[in-house]
């Protein structure tokens, strides 16, 4: 008889794995980093010697959004990318809206600041995440395309000019519905299954929403948002965690991250995650309440004490120049046929061109704050915009648009046809974005508005839900 001890074989793989406390002092040391605008050569060169260190690393997970907003990521293996990381290219023509079939070739450019370290049990062991930059092929000049970019540059300028730092903060709503990929297989059933029928702030500690809720906040909080509170929303199965404002950049990677580790936590729970403006009609929508302030020299313009609403001349003359171009930027704010069912007045749609400090019907509120925390609140924003146009877009029309000549500036368009037709002949737009994305962005949506019914009904349509931007793949919107 054999007595001696059996032992477990050694495991063959030992990638890196890193406990959710340590994660959140990693992922903030970097975003304190970022924030205070350290030396970038500096951080490429710290970021690519712990790649080299790192023995437990196997891949980078680079990401880039669309001209839409939808997030594309590549894994690169590591040792590749240590030798060709200043010659990363990819296929530009099989991306909506990048370049055309006989000039496809594009390249990517690593943004080494934007770093984060990722939860092993949601995102596989041995990644790192790093945002990237698609440029031109000359690998020199951004491509014109990649508002992420754009949003980057403008405010780099600002800063460099006279010390500017925009500010923002987003709440992004979103419905959990039970099933995988539920969007996707939507045809299937013509509708969705709440996992919970409560409604604001009710959830029982051990119902699915709330396990949800906690495990995504969980992620959240590894991942350096600095969050504040998460709870149920007014709808049935409808969820919000919010998290502390950062700068313009750092807020709309975050938005592609929120979205992202949400659909993943939601994925191992057996369920899915929506970020349609309004997947179920009678009830509320999802919103992304866009918070934005401006600071010089660490002051916060938007705060006076004496101000209307306490709210500096700076911050209401913000405020004017968005609600001057309301219409303009409403295609950018509202960016799917489904986004128009939303601003429905019988549920707190924020569809009226003013401002209020208590009336949720207008498309910005003047919430309370303090020096810290005055801000303008545009309510208007659908959580599928594309976060980096709808980010650049407002703080530049804020800064630099035209003012209102008074009276009285009515509703936002009620439909997306409307809302292209003052998109394409907005001069505005031409101005911020140029003329060649102005065309490139309107025929998309366009497309999109074409291949859905034109009259909204009371039953959310196949097709709705079929070409929403964020869940519907690239094979499929090749064939058109």
């Amino acid at each position: 008889m054999n007595n001696k001890p059996t032992t477990s074989p050694a495991p063959l793989r030992d990638f890196l794995e890193i406990p959710y406390d340590q994660l959140e002092e990693m992922n903030l040391e970097v975003k304190a980093e970022r924030e205070s605008n350290a030396n970038v050569g500096k951080i490429r060169e710290k970021r690519l010697k712990y790649l080299r260190d790192e023995k437990r690393l196997k891949a980078v997970t680079v990401c880039f959004s669309d001209l839409e907003g939808r997030l594309h990521m590549l894994d690169y293996d590591k040792k590749f990318l240590l030798g060709s990381e200043t010659n990363l290219t990819f296929d530009g023509s099989s991306i909506r809206g990048f370049s055309a079939q006989q000039e496809s070739d594009l390249r990517l450019s690593i943004d080494w600041p934007a770093f984060y370290w990722l939860p092993s049990d949601v995102f596989g062991p041995g990644k790192v995440l790093v945002f990237g930059e698609v440029m031109d092929r000359d690998g020199v000049n951004p491509y014109p395309a990649d508002i992420r970019a754009i949003l980057k540059r403008y405010t780099e300028g600002l800063f460099a000019k006279d010390g500017t730092v925009c500010h923002a903060a987003n709440e992004i709503e979103g419905f959990l519905f039970k099933g995988k990929d539920a969007e996707r297989r939507y045809f299937e059933t013509n509708k969705f299954d709440f996992v919970s029928t409560g409604g604001y702030y009710h959830s029982l500690p051990g119902d699915l929403l709330r396990l949800f809720i906690d495990a995504a906040a969980d992620v959240q909080r590894a991942m350096g948002f600095k969050n504040e509170k998460d709870h149920p929303e007014v709808a049935p199965s409808q969820f919000e965690m919010n998290y502390s404002y950062s700068q313009a950049l750092i807020a709309a990677d975050q938005i592609q991250l929120y979205k992202l580790l949400s659909r993943q936590v939601a994925d191992k729970l057996g369920l899915s995650v929506s970020f349609l403006p309004k997947p179920v009609t009678g009830v509320n929508g999802n919103g992304m309440h866009t918070n934005m302030s401006i600071a010089k020299k660490g002051k916060n313009i938007f705060y006076d004490a004496n101000g209307e609403d306490m709210l500096s001349k700076a911050g209401w003359d913000f405020t004017d120049r968005i609600l001057t171009s309301a219409n303009d930027l409403c295609l950018i704010l509202n960016a799917s046929v489904n986004a128009y069912r939303r601003l429905d007045p019988h549920f707190e749609a924020p569809n009226q061109i003013k401002a209020s400090a208590i009336d949720r019907g207008s498309m910005v509120r003047i919430p309370l704050g303090n020096e810290r925390s005055k801000r303008v609140e545009v309510r208007s924003v659908g959580p599928d915009a594309n976060p980096y146009l709808a980010i650049y877009s407002l703080f530049r029309t804020g800064l630099e648009g035209a003012a209102s000549k008074g009276g009285k500036l009515g509703m936002l368009p009620d439909n997306v046809y409307s809302a292209i037709d003052l998109f394409e002949s907005s001069a505005h737009v031409k101005k911020i974005l140029g003329a060649d994305v102005q065309k490139k962005y309107a025929e998309l949506k366009r497309a999109s508005a074409d291949r859905c019914p034109r009259a909204l009904g009371t039953i959310i349509k196949q097709a709705e839900i079929q070409f929403h931007h964020e869940v519907q793949n690239q094979y499929l919107w090749n064939q058109f």
